[in-house]
């Protein structure tokens, strides 16, 4: 990933996040229009560190009130009737679900929870359902109303962001609103439950980074700084706004970007399933291919594996590596091929390309057009 890519999607992740329109899924979306590859499951969790430590700068009186009455209550029995005593035991109920659906979930969720249009439907169908309980709810109940069974029920809303286009704040604050709680207060107890699960799943996908990810270190490091800055000024400016207005922008906003995504994937102009993850996938489909062709290109070598064997190190060309990326050529199609994906890369195009043995020809993936690696050479 280059910095260029890490700062738009820090942007990306630091506008979103807090808004209740799923940053995760804007981070999948804006990569699949831009035609690059999808982030990962990783880079997202990562980034979202950030926004997060926005959060801690911008709640931190009453972060610290948590923490000091949660931590003195354990010793002191008069403390534990007060507010932040009990938020403190809150947060870490609510926390539960997530965690343990996202540990469960882990696989569908780095793999067919990212597909484009899935991210559509649920960007649709809970963006209508955040507008209908924004407008026909009773908003009566402050934070200092919580109890551990709305918590609880506040918890089992956020694990509902674990699939990307539901959003992590606009479930949590649509759950708060049924309980009753005002828009400003469900939104404010969102941000404070979110901190255990992002941070938890952020440090946990920290070991994923500079692996078999898209995005590097460098490029994660970048997109997370840009997203805390602007995380920031995003919260400042949410907490004021819904103080005075309701969610429909954002209904509006989430209903139109979910049906343009899926008349972009009907169209053909978004591959649903494009990215990192399902060109690992379609590797092993070429991987076998290519396999197939060369066995029944070779039954005469495999049928007398003896006959001078002495000759054929000395007749094998030494493999041609490719500068850029220090990946072995194929002689035959002309292009190194990706060692974490499986399929060649174009350097050109700075990126890995669909190769058809039977035509010879490879596929642009921003473009779809076919064309031959050699045409040049």
């Amino acid at each position: 990933m280059s910095l260029f890519e890490a700062i738009v999607l820090g942007l990306v992740q630091g506008l979103t996040e807090f808004l209740p329109v799923s940053s995760s899924g804007h981070l999948r979306v804006m990569s699949a229009f831009f035609g690059w590859p999808d982030p990962g499951a990783a880079f997202t969790a990562v980034s979202q560190l950030g926004t997060e430590l926005a959060v801690l700068i911008y709640f931190r009186q009453r972060i610290w009130a948590i923490l000091s009455t949660w931590t003195r209550s354990l010793f002191d029995r008069e403390l534990r009737g007060d507010i932040h005593a009990r938020l403190g035991w809150y947060v870490i109920l609510g926390s539960l679900p997530i965690v343990v659906l996202g540990l469960l979930l882990e696989e569908q969720i780095d793999s067919v929870f990212r597909d484009l249009r899935l991210i559509a439907l649920t960007l649709i169908v809970f963006g209508v359902i955040l507008g209908i309980v924004d407008r026909y709810t009773r908003k009566h109940r402050g934070i200092e109303d919580l109890t551990a069974s709305r918590g609880l029920v506040f918890g089992l809303f956020q694990a509902l962001s674990l699939i990307p286009g539901v959003s992590r704040s606009g479930g949590t604050v649509t759950g708060g609103m049924l309980l009753g709680f005002t828009r400003k207060d469900a939104a404010e107890y969102s941000f404070l439950l979110a901190l255990p699960a992002v941070f938890g799943s952020g440090l946990y996908k920290l070991t994923d980074i500079g692996g078999n990810e898209y995005a590097g270190w460098g490029a994660t490091i970048v997109g997370t700084l840009v997203a805390g800055v602007v995380g920031f000024v995003v919260i400042a400016w949410l907490m004021r706004f819904i103080s005075t207005h309701s969610f429909m922008p954002f209904v509006y906003y989430r209903v139109g970007l979910g049906i343009l995504i899926l008349a972009l994937v009907s169209w053909g102009v978004l591959d649903p399933e494009g990215g990192a993850e399902s060109q690992a996938a379609r590797s092993d489909v070429v991987a076998v291919e290519q396999e197939e062709e060369r066995q029944e290109e070779e039954p005469a070598s495999s049928a007398a594996p003896t006959a001078e064997p002495s000759a054929q190190p000395s007749e094998a060309p030494a493999p041609t590596v490719d500068p850029v990326t220090g990946w072995e050529v194929d002689p035959e199609v002309g292009l190194p091929r990706n060692p974490d994906t499986g399929l060649y890369h174009d350097p050109e195009l700075g990126m890995d390309v669909d190769y058809d043995p039977a035509t010879g020809l490879a596929t642009n993936p921003v473009t779809g057009e076919a064309y031959d690696p050699l045409a040049d050479d």
